[in-house]
């Protein structure tokens, strides 16, 4: 919390991510220099990897009194609190998005066939999912536990409580007494 009352917390990193980035920078230094004649090819290439990984190490999230912020370099998306529908723990995995590039895309607008066409600023593939009113959003904040409570407390002071809300205490107890 920072002295405006803003809640902040950066993506979770993933050491696969990570490798990935090296491994690929590895590869394009190895193979590319040695086996192009055009220098600026292999360039090209490393400074574009450079920049998909900054953008991946400078994710992070904040939420303030009306909006949720997720944010990378050169880029990110925001969600009205008053918006949100639901909060709810979920993977990409579970998702089952459909296609490559929204993970390595610039934006990361995915779909899935359990909730459709949601953005996607996340860092690692375990996270959050924010249904609201348009299109859904999946971020992986590095504590989601607490940053799903944080955000859960601030969207019902808007609209009350949510059907399925993983932050809020009540729905946490509700959840855990088995029904019969």
């Amino acid at each position: 919390m920072d002295h405006r009352g803003r809640y902040h917390d950066r993506g979770k990193y993933s050491p696969w991510n990570l490798g990935a980035y090296i491994l690929l920078l590895v590869v394009v230094v190895v193979v590319f220099r040695t086996a192009t004649a055009q220098a600026w090819v292999p360039t090209a290439l490393i400074i574009l990897v450079l920049i998909l990984l900054a953008r991946y190490l400078t994710t992070y999230y904040v939420l303030d009194d009306s909006f949720l912020h997720a944010r990378r370099l050169l880029g990110g998306q925001r969600v009205a609190l008053e918006e949100v529908r639901q909060i709810e723990y979920s993977s990409l995995r579970d998702l089952s998005p459909v296609g490559f590039f929204g993970s390595w895309g610039w934006r990361g607008r995915m779909w899935s066939p359990r909730v459709g066409t949601f953005d996607s600023i996340h860092t690692d593939v375990f996270g959050i999912l924010v249904t609201t009113t348009g299109v859904p959003m999946f971020i992986s904040p590095e504590n989601p536990a607490e940053f799903a409570r944080e955000l859960s407390r601030r969207v019902r002071s808007f609209s009350g409580p949510l059907a399925i809300d993983v932050g809020d205490p009540a729905y946490q107890a509700a959840a855990a007494v088995p029904s019969f």
